[in-house]
């Protein structure tokens, strides 16, 4: 199994950096989810990924641990 960053970047006005991850934090409880990502590779290769919010919500659904092959 390979390891990937997952990096979700958000411009927020705030006084603090902890002020800035609570706002985040509370725009992602509330709102719809991000569908767009940056994402790295363990060879240092970033690609940015968009989802497709259908596909992102099936897979969701899905209890992907249940697959012998996630084992």
């Amino acid at each position: 199994m390979h390891k990937f960053t997952v990096a979700l970047t958000r411009e927020i006005e705030a006084d603090t950096a902890e002020e800035a991850a609570l706002l985040l934090y509370q725009e992602l409880s509330k709102g719809p989810l991000p569908d767009c990502y940056a994402v790295t590779d363990e060879t240092s290769l970033t690609m940015e990924v968009k989802l497709d919010r259908e596909k992102a919500d099936e897979f969701a659904s899905i209890d992907h641990t249940a697959d012998p092959g996630n084992w």
